[in-house]
């Protein structure tokens, strides 16, 4: 049942862009008050160059004028300098805080929500939705922020130079605003579109790739061939669609930036005739017009940009909304016992796979769970983990939805080891240290200890180390999640043949360093192969989504139903 993260809208991403702010007041505030410096510098060279003419045509001397417009454009220059420096750094730093919020986020989704989503989807959040907002905020963000200001400013000068002739040129203006309002009505919709595309043909790739052999042992090749170019067709349209929008931003923004310049030059003759300007005045406020088209131009080019990132964004904050973490905060589990009332489960589209299934697991208890392929055992493992939430009835721990627990609680009371062990990328320390963020070296040495990794003493850095999987091999990548479980510390572990891909000798010494973990816990084993079932203190039978035995290995065996059938045909040359 693969569900798609979901988009933060508008006002969260509003929301969200205040939080950094605030995260980096000063920062933010240096900027802002070295960009409007910097702004209100570049006004003074036309203002003054309209003195100065005014000041030829009235015979007097320019001298004076002429360094003062000397020292205004060296100080917009020194001001424009240090506040990209200071813009940039406060950029960096809030990029910091973007990747390393969504790293806390990913990590505190519900195991449920883990499950079931789109990998590739939440890949291409993680690196080309992170890395656009990145950019934006050291290139985009600044730019637009100092244009802006000087738009502004230059507006207010032609103002006051002559209200008039200001007012024309806000007149001419506004084909700019009509074309920019435009684009931004269509523009979201069309980028989060094409994030979508991006991210569904980063979902294949990866599907292919891990699947590369299968599809060719299958010969699938056309199938995903098709499938293939049907994701990049929609990539392609979508890239088309924002294409257009700014085939016609561009074009029309330009056309009407060139307008006020022409216009005021027109009035402007007319108000010199009847002298009710000077010289000064009009070539003031052409050149003010003339500079209004340089940021208005920055602002166009990297409005694109930021209409991309704004829909990153709100890809980003999408992991922080409600439909994707867990908004109840469930209470603590009153003690261990494991109950499933009247469960039923089913995945899309498909009938129940899990059928009115009770059961309560006693603290301390060995219980397998066995039956044909395709009888839900794996799925009933699941939902004892948490990892799935029943359609109809409970699972409970301590009388609390297992589903409702958080990450951190979850680790206490239910852990679930399978076949598919992950290593990080960093030390062992790091690869340790997400089972209990509090441990200290001292306590992951006892965990390594306690599933046998002494190999990690023998390492240059020990616990410092870098991992590799190739270097370390399936059975220590094994050994270093066992000790996670240890320094997690659940009274449950639910095991789905933890070591049923691992050779022969490495199974064996994976399983002696399990049995070292399970000492002392609940432990509920999906045991697809029936010597696991035998030690067991109960076997639970499933078939067909339905609990239809339990009771101890030896009882099961004389009752003469289906764990007989099934042992019968595990071990045939067993006598009963």
């Amino acid at each position: 049942m693969i569900r798609d993260l979901p988009v933060a809208d508008r006002k969260h991403v509003r929301q969200a862009a205040l939080r950094l702010i605030r995260r980096d007041v000063p920062g933010f505030t240096a900027t802002l008050l070295l960009n409007g410096l910097a702004a209100s510098a570049a006004l003074v060279s036309p203002w003054l160059l309209g003195r100065i003419i005014d000041t030829i045509s009235a015979g007097g001397a320019i001298d004076v004028l002429a360094a003062v417009a000397v020292g205004g454009a060296l100080l917009q220059l020194i001001l424009s300098r240090y506040a990209e420096k200071v813009g940039t750094r406060f950029s960096e730093r809030t990029q910091e805080h973007i990747r390393q919020e969504f790293l806390d986020r990913v990590l505190a989704l519900p195991a449920a929500t883990v499950e079931h989503i789109r990998t590739g989807d939440l890949t291409a959040r993680g690196t080309t939705d992170v890395g656009v907002v990145g950019r934006t905020l050291r290139d985009a963000a600044p730019a637009v922020l100092i244009s802006s200001l000087q738009a502004l400013f230059l507006v207010v000068a032609v103002f006051l130079v002559d209200p008039l002739m200001g007012a024309c040129g806000l007149v001419a203006l506004a084909g700019v605003a009509a074309a920019s309002r435009w684009y931004l009505r269509r523009a979201r919709d069309a980028y989060l579109e094409e994030g979508a595309a991006r991210s569904e043909l980063a979902e294949h790739l990866a599907a292919n790739a891990a699947g590369a052999r299968t599809i060719e042992a299958l010969g699938l090749q056309d199938r995903r061939t098709s499938a293939a170019e049907r994701v990049i067709e929609r990539g392609r349209v979508a890239q088309l669609r924002t294409l257009f929008l700014r085939g016609v931003l561009w074009p029309s923004v330009e056309v009407s930036a060139l307008l006020p310049p022409v216009l005021v030059l027109l009035l402007g003759g007319v108000l010199l005739d009847s002298g009710q300007v000077t010289l000064g005045a009009v070539v003031s406020s052409v050149l003010y017009l003339r500079q209004l088209q340089q940021p208005v131009e920055t602002i166009l080019i990297w409005m694109e940009q930021l209409q991309s990132s704004g829909a990153s964004f709100a890809r980003l904050e999408g992991l922080r909304t409600p439909a994707a973490r867990a908004d109840v905060t469930a209470p603590d589990p009153q003690d261990d016992h494991i109950v499933a009332t009247g469960v039923h489960f089913a995945y899309e589209s498909t009938d129940d796979v899990v059928t009115g299934v009770d059961l309560t697991v006693r603290p301390g208890e060995r219980l397998a769970v066995v039956g044909p392929s395709g009888a839900g055992k794996s799925t009933l493992g699941k939902l004892l983990a948490g990892i799935d939430r029943p359609r109809l009835g409970t699972v409970t721990v301590g009388s609390v939805p297992v589903a409702d627990l958080s990450p951190a609680q979850l680790r206490k009371h239910v852990v679930l080891v399978t076949q598919e062990q992950h290593l990080f990328l960093g030390t062992v320390r790091d690869n340790l240290q997400p089972a209990d963020p509090n441990a200290d070296d001292n306590q992951m040495e006892k965990a390594l200890a306690v599933v046998g990794a002494d190999w990690v003493t023998s390492l240059d850095d020990e616990l410092g180390s870098q991992s590799s999987g190739a270097e370390l091999g399936p059975d220590r990548v094994q050994q270093l999640a066992l000790a996670r479980v240890v320094l997690a510390d659940p009274h449950t572990v639910i095991l789905d043949e933890a070591t049923a891909m691992l050779d022969p000798r490495t199974a064996r010494r994976a399983e002696r360093s399990l049995a070292a973990v399970l000492d002392g816990r609940t432990v509920i084993a999906i045991a697809h192969r029936l010597h696991t079932a035998r030690d067991a203190d109960r076997v639970v039978v499933m078939e067909a989504g339905r609990v239809v035995e339990v009771g101890a290995h030896d009882e099961l065996v004389a009752a003469g139903g289906v764990y007989q059938s099934l042992w019968r045909a595990h071990t045939p040359e067993s006598s009963l």
